[in-house]
């Protein structure tokens, strides 16, 4: 994402999304959904500079080994019901190391919240949310950036989780459902969906 081009996109998003009606209480809840290794962290961070520091829930935070997609009652009880109701959330931190739950992050009930995780426009969750994105990044290609930078010792790791975030798309796909497209490469928006967002629902 290094073209000077790309740090128009976030600055356009941001202004669309804060003239968006809130959708979970007094939150614009936004969906940044795509492949793992799409990007969705990288242009979730500059999306949140863009929008004066909002604050992201990262759902590698509620996943955990056994339960790749098996977030969505923690999303809801911990985050999603708190915010709704107009008060801070927080969520339990799940270590990646050493394979439980520990920490808490807290996320102020700001006007607009990042949702930022693979299956984060999943069914369950979209009724919440102002915006859902997609990082345009086909599974192959967002598989094979992963693997680079995760490198060879997670090896396993990636070819379990792609049999389970193919199957979870199978069943429950976010793509259709985007308001805006994001090219995972070039960090550009996709024509014609940036004006969807500008005119609101």
């Amino acid at each position: 994402m290094g073209d000077p081009q790309d740090a128009e996109a976030p600055a356009a998003l941001a202004a669309g999304i804060r003239a968006a009606a809130p959708s979970c209480g007094p939150v614009r809840l936004v969906a940044v959904d795509g492949h793992a290794g799409s990007g969705k962290t990288t242009f979730a961070a500059r999306l949140a500079a863009a929008l004066g520091g909002a604050p992201v829930v990262h759902l590698d935070d509620l996943a955990t080994h056994e339960e790749p997609f098996g977030w969505t009652d923690r999303l809801r009880g911990q985050v999603l019901e708190p915010l709704a109701a107009g008060r801070s959330a927080e969520y339990e931190v799940y270590d990646w190391t050493l394979r439980r739950f520990g920490g808490r992050r807290r996320v102020p009930a700001a006007p607009v919240v990042l949702l930022e995780g693979v299956g984060s426009g999943r069914r369950d969750v979209r009724p919440w949310l102002a915006r859902l994105l997609w990082m345009e990044l086909d599974a192959p290609a967002a598989r094979h950036r992963g693997e680079l930078r995760d490198g060879p010792g997670l090896a396993e790791f990636w070819a379990g989780w792609a049999l389970a975030e193919q199957a979870h798309f199978a069943g429950d796909p976010s793509r259709p459902y985007a308001d805006v497209l994001v090219d995972g490469v070039t960090g550009r928006i996709a024509p014609g969906t940036l004006g969807e967002l500008r005119n609101g629902p």
